[in-house]
């Protein structure tokens, strides 16, 4: 039951769902949110996969129908939440001042012309790599678009926990200090079930998950650097950065495995 709420704690924090009920915001509880971080996402990635099966194989629509309802279910469902984090993280970090003045930046509700210019860079790139990839849709399409962002969840929990804070304030603060120790366990866990499922029903899959695998890591060691050295640590800003980038980096290896692998 624990999980569970956790779970509903993520999609009242992270998503426009609405969930209409008072949940508990104790640490053992928030502990749980954590632990089903990447089960979130799978729940957004199916969403966006039952949406773009639908537009491409059952209602008269065009590809660039199913690619705009894709593309803007992925804004609708997370309130933009992770959005505002890229725009203030882009804002502050191409102001190229010290630590401590981009994290003022990031505080400031006022949005830059740089954090303006990234958002539109961000969500033009994942529009022209939906709509290429509906144009090569395959049987294996819909269930790696539902992993994108499972893998993009789990990166932002690992971050969350692997990354000293920046300061000792805030959502992801409040967050981290819940964990412990062995929190994150279940995510290699998670990942082993999934694999599990694609040998058994979707093998042709196999080396798209790898490869996803091996970017969100790739991805995460980035960001682990980076954060630190640019920001003085982790923020909520930086983590709903991190998630838009590791999808625009999914998204983008998802349309080179049509073009490569899935040809």
């Amino acid at each position: 039951m624990k999980w569970f709420k956790g779970l509903l704690i993520n999609i009242q924090f992270f998503t426009s769902i609405p969930i209409p009920i008072q949940l508990p915001m104790d640490k053992e509880h928030l502990e749980k949110s954590i632990k089903t971080f990447p089960l979130l996402g799978l729940f957004q990635g199916f969403i966006y996969a039952a949406l773009f099966y639908l537009f491409m194989e059952w209602l008269p629509f065009s590809a660039l129908t199913a690619s705009f309802v894709v593309w803007l279910a992925m804004i609708l469902i997370t309130g933009g939440i992770h959005l505002d984090g890229w725009m203030d993280a882009s804002d502050a970090f191409f102001s190229y001042r010290d630590q401590s003045k981009r994290l003022e930046i990031m505080k400031d509700p006022r949005v830059g012309a740089f954090g303006v210019m990234s958002i539109i860079v961000l969500l033009s790139a994942k529009f022209f790599f939906i709509y290429e990839i509906t144009l090569m849709t395959q049987v294996e399409t819909f269930f790696l678009i539902a992993c994108i962002p499972f893998f993009s969840r789990m990166v932002m929990g690992v971050v969350l926990l692997k990354v000293k804070a920046a300061k000792k304030d805030g959502l992801g603060t409040m967050f981290k200090e819940a964990a412990k120790g062995r929190t994150l366990w279940i995510y290699p866990l998670y990942i082993l079930l999934l694999l599990l499922a694609v040998v058994l029903w979707l093998p042709n899959a196999l080396l798209a998950m790898i490869v996803y695998s091996l970017t969100a890591i790739i991805v995460f060691i980035f960001i682990k650097r980076k954060t630190v050295r640019w920001f003085g640590g982790m923020t909520g800003d930086v983590l709903g950065a991190s998630v838009e980038g590791v999808e625009l980096s999914l998204w983008m290896i998802l349309w080179l495995l049509h073009y490569i692998a899935m040809a």
